[in-house]
């Protein structure tokens, strides 16, 4: 019953919650206030960038919880093995406005192996599930584009510039880059062939081997695959896609990237991935991989409910059963389906996905 009376928001965290918790992950709160410097070297790993600032009565300077990943690293202990889970509102400013937005996610800190990775990647596809059946995980890994950077001496700001033409998928600023910067025509047709590269593993993985041009590059395919095989031998192989324009900023990442989408938003609601760099960065020797949702992007695909008043309306015309009505009434109600009950009218005012008419037969579906 509890479930019934929550918004679909909450219902979906604490289904989340449930879910991270049944694989051993601990839950991790974090302070409202962090210290300034932390998110400031590091700031190109938050996603905007914008942090929101301010002294203490002592006139440090403190940050109001921007990202929790980098809150979890820097508690981390050298050494400690971690499986953490959160659910935070972190603040950022975006376009000039202070923001709240919420955060769900996991992380995994320590050594990392196939079965870490996997498990990550398995709990990122479970959580989209738990949203809505119709979602996909996009796979990739930064080492792939990486290795071919290895074969070109390119500037730095070139290979920036590189990287978010492969992200947008956009050909006509890779040309404009080679003309400026004096890069081989045969590297950025090479670029162009791996950011188009984008479908199921089976499809694409033989069209990227084509691609691989040193050690590097048919290493981070090894790896795809062997995470593949894997999942697909326990049963999670499903509305999996390989998209090689997928790049997160590699000072961060070095290893296995993915985004998650569900129908119905037209953006990735979930990002993750394996992260070393940044506990090497922070002066930790060990692995990390883990993942973020994004719950404010889900008003987006929640807002389908707010515009109905309930799921299901019921109306009962004088004389009816209301005994018998009431208990046909929780079986409705499965399923966290919401159910207005009300007395028959000529005009009920309600805004509904189903309407349905007890009457002293029983139930009936209401003429539109």
């Amino acid at each position: 019953m509890t479930q019934n009376i929550l918004r679909k928001e909450e219902k979906a965290i604490f289904d989340l919650r449930a879910l991270y918790e049944s694989y051993g992950y601990k839950r991790y709160k974090m302070s409202k206030f962090e210290e300034y410097d932390l998110y400031a070297e590091n700031r190109s790993f938050i996603a905007g960038g914008n942090i929101i600032t301010f002294n203490d009565t002592h006139g440090k300077l403190l940050a109001l919880k921007p990202d929790v990943t980098l809150s979890i690293v820097k508690n981390a202990a050298v050494g400690e093995r971690l499986k953490e889970y959160y659910n935070e509102n972190v603040y950022r400013a975006v376009d000039g406005e202070y923001r709240e937005i919420m955060q769900v996610g996991i992380e995994s800190i320590g050594e990392i192996d196939l079965y870490a990775i996997c498990e990550v990647i398995m709990l990122a596809k479970k959580s989209l599930a738990r949203i809505s059946d119709r979602y996909l995980l996009d796979l990739s890994t930064a080492a792939f584009v990486g290795g071919l950077f290895e074969e070109a001496a390119i500037p730095y700001e070139a290979k920036l510039g590189l990287l978010d033409c492969v992200s947008g998928k956009n050909t006509h600023d890779m040309d404009r880059i080679a003309r400026e910067f004096s890069i081989d025509a045969g590297f950025i047709e090479t670029l162009k062939k791996i950011a188009s590269l984008y479908g199921s593993f089976d499809t694409v993985l033989p069209a990227a081997e084509e691609l691989a041009v040193n050690e590097t590059m048919k290493n981070a395919l090894g790896e795809l695959k062997e995470i593949y095989n894997f999942l697909s031998a326990v049963g999670e192989g499903d509305n999996l896609r390989l998209d090689f324009s997928l790049i997160n900023d590699m000072s961060y990442y070095d290893g296995i990237i993915f985004r998650g989408f569900i129908d119905g938003v037209p953006m990735g609601i979930l990002s993750g991935g394996r992260y070393d760099k940044l506990m090497e960065k922070m002066g930790k020797q060990t692995g990390a991989v883990g993942f973020a949702i994004y719950m404010n992007l889900l008003d987006l695909y929640f807002d389908d409910a707010r515009q109905y008043d309930a799921d299901i309306l019921v109306t009962y015309e004088e004389g009816a059963d209301l005994i018998a009505m009431t208990k046909m009434i929780e079986m409705l109600s499965g399923g966290g389906r919401s159910v207005r009950v009300q007395a028959e009218t000529r005009e009920s005012g309600v805004k509904c996905r189903e309407h349905y008419r007890y009457t002293k037969g029983g139930l009936e579906i209401a003429e539109t």
